[in-house]
């Protein structure tokens, strides 16, 4: 497909550090492609770019340089201790290539994010927007929002009446890229970047990435509807570190990362039930977090039963694969000409745009039939 440019929003963050690195690190035979749900063999035969084509690039809010975030990760027992050396070289290209992020939501930062992406993907065959920022609080719904030529007014007249998120989604739009939101947050779920998308031939993605606890979800509770077992409640608690969990320490981020979570469970069981998911912050976890379950279900003759599960990962490296994963597909994505939301992509994401299923198993038929088209 030639060069696929990915353009990162949060680009010094531990995610996309990961990302960068463990692209840098498999093209040059370092690492296994364990995680990547693009190298499996059921994606041998599809039209995806290398991971030796993607090219990085990003916006970020810090300054730190990928080198020294990757030692930080090496410090945290993400990275492999020798790593850094072998891939320095890749790191300093990507850092050579990452820009400030703007402020402000108006039409001056998305004219600046729309020139950097402009510059950044001369040369290039196509270029993907990945959100691996922070999570926003949930977005105030506001008129302009409706439709682009309101959304334009609002724009012109100097109103700032979009989230970060959703800023960078109308730039990448506008600069004729494809987007992907790996975070709960907006992005490009908003009528009026839904008419942009459709109207500029390109596709969209999101929202939310699914990794840890709504991964287990997305596979355990199919298998309690399936055979008719009645889920009475369902409550999680999560332990999480680093910035993850310092942004979601915000109550305002934290809903929305929760409205994401609990959409599983309604999607596959049919109704809403019992029980909430916490999120604390643990600051000593670093990058690792820990999910814990409880479900309770009712079985024949009215038995009441318990299932109760324990997730710890690495919130980046379960993470990283899949940004790759999602690069390469929304490149040919691009390249076949798809405009608006991408159902299919719906595997990654805990709630996913467009029409499709919400059961894992489903959602990996779906991605392997529109991967192999």
């Amino acid at each position: 497909m030639g060069k696929i440019g990915v353009w990162l929003i949060g680009a010094r963050g531990s995610v996309a550090t990961t990302a960068i690195a463990g692209a840098a690190a498999m093209r040059a035979g370092l690492a296994a492609r364990t995680g990547c749900v693009t190298e499996l063999p059921d994606f041998a035969g599809t039209r995806l770019p290398g991971l030796g084509d993607l090219v990085f690039g990003g916006h970020d809010v810090v300054d730190t340089p990928l080198v020294k975030r990757a030692e930080q990760l090496v410090a945290a027992g993400v990275l492999p201790a020798t790593l850094p050396g072998p891939i320095s070289a890749d790191l300093e290209a990507a850092e050579a290539r990452l820009r400030p992020a703007p402020d402000g939501g108006g039409r001056a930062a998305i004219d600046r994010i729309a020139a950097d992406l402009t510059a950044f993907r001369e040369g290039l065959d196509h270029v993907v927007v990945l959100n691996v920022s922070s999570t926003e609080p949930p977005c105030v719904p506001h008129p302009a929002h409706a439709s682009l030529a309101a959304l334009d007014a609002a724009l012109d007249a100097g109103e700032d009446v979009l989230p970060a998120s959703a800023v960078y989604a109308y730039a990448a739009f506008r600069a004729g890229c494809g987007f992907v939101d790996f975070t709960p947050s907006t992005g490009a779920r908003l009528p009026a970047l839904d008419e942009l998308a459709r109207t500029a031939g390109l596709p969209y993605a999101g929202r939310d990435g699914k990794t840890g606890e709504t991964l287990l979800r997305s596979v355990l509770a199919p298998m309690f509807a399936q055979r008719a077992l009645n889920v009475l409640s369902w409550s999680g608690t999560n332990l999480l570190g680093g910035g993850d969990g310092a942004t979601l320490a915000d109550p305002g981020a934290a809903s929305s990362k929760n409205a994401s979570k609990q959409q599983v469970l309604s999607q596959n069981l049919g109704r809403d039930v019992d029980g909430e998911v916490h999120i604390d912050y643990v600051p000593a976890l670093g990058d690792w977090k820990t999910a814990w379950d409880h479900v309770l279900f009712e079985g024949f003759l009215g038995a009441r039963m318990t299932l109760q599960l324990t997730w710890q990962g690495c919130d980046s490296a379960l993470a990283a694969p899949l940004v790759l994963d999602l690069a390469r597909l929304t490149a040919k994505a691009c390249g076949d000409g798809v405009a608006g939301p991408v159902a299919e992509f719906g595997f990654f994401f805990k709630d996913p745009v467009g029409e499709g299923p919400h059961d894992l198993a489903s959602q990996y038929a779906a991605l392997r039939e529109w991967a192999n088209r």
